[in-house]
């Protein structure tokens, strides 16, 4: 419920200044309006171009079927499902701006899976066995898979799919009410900090550097995005404001690169959570002393509580933990911006 402040400094500001010419495509949700997206406006103080994004075709939340969506502000009705909509456009943005011979970043937001739930009588037609809530997210993926299909194959019809980095990822956990679930034996879900809410997918893909495909357990969060890029483009440390609460992986892409330096940090509706060296401390109300302690490497399940037993790991981790927290209400209080 809280828009992004624009004393921000994020990545479409930075690579703008490195000559690249930034693209948003879908949800947007950082404008402080929530509940079923409606298309972002010109004048809405907090759109896309107050961020850096030459252009944009946004929605301020989820959006499925059908959708309105906002072209730089201008409203515009579109047919058929939402994710092959923002794919299709974005790959028709991208084809526009090689004719320029100029870079681009381009943001694809999706607005699916997420309730309501719609998809097409064919999407869902495999999944009849189920409840119709499952039915339609289970379509809803088919669809958002073949558009990431398209945009691959797009990328290489295009002659640029070997110099392009994608880099594909969820932004929370599985649901707790589609059937047969959807984290995987995971505890937890959405909205929760265990494993089933916090661990998502992501899949890098990038030929002219990644030559070897495989698989890594090195942990990684959404706020290495910036550093990654940022590194790989060679943006100068102040395109981010200090402190960053992320590192790059660049070197992961080539192989693995031993434990993490920086600890992963959540926030969510009063709890808070860390996970360092392979532990993992949850706070269950950052108003007081209640504390989980789990070691994932051998409890990904997150069934035994180690607090009581692993008592130095304990009080290290929850130090790390308060002194974070205090770092997140000063940047909530307006200590970190330079105005």
């Amino acid at each position: 419920g809280y828009a992004l402040r624009l004393q921000e400094r994020i990545l479409p500001q930075a690579l703008k200044k490195a000559g690249y010419v930034t693209g948003h495509f879908g949800k947007w949700h950082l404008n402080a309006i929530s509940g079923q997206g409606v298309p972002i406006l010109e004048e809405d103080s907090h759109n896309p171009s107050a961020f850096g994004f030459d252009e944009w075709l946004s929605v301020s939340n989820y959006f499925d079927r059908d959708p309105i969506l906002g072209r730089e502000g201008k409203l515009e009705a579109f047919e058929g499902d939402s994710s092959e909509i923002v794919v299709d456009e974005a790959l028709k943005f991208i084809e526009r701006k090689l004719e320029g011979v100029q870079p681009t970043f381009t943001v694809i937001w999706f607005g699916t899976p997420h309730s309501p739930f719609v998809a097409s009588d064919e999407d869902k037609a495999a999944f009849g066995h189920l409840d119709e809530k499952s039915q339609n997210h289970y379509g809803e993926l088919v669809a958002m898979d073949r558009s990431i299909g398209a945009l691959r194959q797009g990328l290489r019809d295009l002659g640029i799919a070997d110099n392009t980095l994608v880099w594909f990822n969820s932004d929370n956990g599985g649901l707790n009410n589609i059937e047969p679930g959807t984290v995987g034996g995971l505890r937890g879900h959405k909205k929760s900090l265990y494993e089933g809410g916090v661990r998502v997918p992501c899949i890098i893909e990038w030929p002219a550097e990644i030559t070897q495909a495989r698989i890594t357990e090195y942990p990684a969060v959404t706020m290495d995005i910036f550093p990654t890029l940022a590194e790989i483009v060679g943006l100068p440390d102040s395109a981010q404001l200090q402190p960053t609460d992320g590192i790059s992986i660049r070197a992961l892409f080539k192989q693995e690169i031993g434990n993490r330096s920086q600890a992963i940090h959540f926030r969510h509706t009063g709890r808070g959570a860390l996970i360092d060296a392979g532990y993992k401390l949850i706070n269950l109300d950052l108003d007081e002393d209640e504390y989980e302690l789990y070691d994932l490497s051998n409890d990904e399940n997150e069934r035994v509580n180690l607090f009581t037993t692993h008592p130095e790991i304990a009080q290290r981790l929850v130090k790390k933990l308060k002194v974070w927290n205090e770092g997140v209400a000063a940047r909530v209080a307006g200590k970190d911006y330079p105005e």
